[in-house]
């Protein structure tokens, strides 16, 4: 089994300005992310605009990742849909195709009770032979993983962790607390409840944010893993700043514009996911010029 910790980037899928992908850019951008010390390989995950791929683009990502990681960190697959079947049709190509760990977002657009996402999650990892990653963001798909439902799936085994997003640190704290005594991860997809994560006995976290800072996300395992909380800390307060810009539109939208605004060809999230007001991109550019005279990357 994979271990799954540390700080893995829900890479961004770059685009040409027809939306087509932009395959030479997508490995460069892993190339630069695994440079930075990186701890795992996130696949059309939110940030890399899953919701906006069909079966065949997430394909054609999933074999860029495969090939240009070539085994130096794990890879990551976002396989969940709307219905069991198509999530275990999803989650079996990545498995054949090579990836490490599945990412499972709960199903969406219709309410789902606790039993039936019990039920869903059960078939699916029963599907494959590979770990799965429970993804709770219930603020996007209208289905929220309770931590009785987690500890109960936490007993399969290879269910090995949950990312959650909820942005409820008491929510992930419960979520650990019910799994602790279990082979089980807890990872924060909220990047500013990082460091929180850890302290808590969580592993990590999936963090957009690593596409725009990713040597400043990795150090806040790394620091936190070598016992300098301090340097910890100073790397977990950095990025607020720029998470103030989230204000401006999609988070989605604001990381991808900021990599974008460093240099990298990356184009623009897939339409209609891509507007942000003049003021949010001067913001973003003022607060990445002010990153960089600190230092921060």
């Amino acid at each position: 089994m994979t271990e799954i910790k540390g700080i893995i980037p829900p890479i961004i899928t770059p685009m040409n300005e027809d939306e087509t992908i932009n395959e030479r850019e997508l490995a460069s951008q892993v190339n630069r992310l695994i440079e930075a010390g990186v701890h795992g390989i996130f696949a059309f995950g939110t940030n890399g605009e899953g919701y906006a791929l069909d079966r065949d683009e997430k394909e054609r990502v999933l074999s860029v990742v495969i090939e240009t990681t070539a085994g130096r960190v794990p890879v990551y697959a976002g396989t969940g849909c709307i219905t069991t079947r198509d999530t275990i049709e999803m989650s079996r190509m990545a498995e054949r195709m090579g990836a490490d760990v599945l990412s499972v977002i709960t199903p969406s657009f219709a309410a789902a009770s606790q039993e039936e996402l019990y039920i869903h999650y059960k078939r699916v990892a029963e599907s494959v032979h590979i770990p799965v990653v429970l993804y709770n963001i219930p603020a996007r798909t209208g289905n929220a993983l309770s931590p009785s439902t987690v500890s109960r799936l936490a007993e399969i085994d290879n269910i090995v962790g949950a990312k959650d997003s909820s942005g409820n640190f008491d929510n992930m704290l419960q979520y650990i607390e019910l799994t602790k005594d279990k082979d089980f991860c807890i990872l924060s997809g909220n990047d500013s409840l990082i460091l929180w994560n850890l302290l808590a006995g969580g592993a990590g976290g999936i963090a957009g944010c690593a596409n725009v800072f990713p040597k400043n996300m990795v150090r806040i395992y790394e620091a936190y893993m070598a016992g300098d909380l301090e340097g910890a800390r100073q790397a977990q307060d950095n990025i607020r700043v720029f998470r103030n810009t989230f204000r401006y539109g999609n988070p989605n939208t604001i990381v991808k514009t900021a990599v974008a605004l460093q240099g990298y060809p990356v184009g623009r999230c897939r339409s209609p996911f891509n507007q942000l007001p003049s003021e949010g991109i001067e913001a973003i550019r003022k607060v990445l010029n002010a990153c960089r005279e600190a230092g921060i990357e």
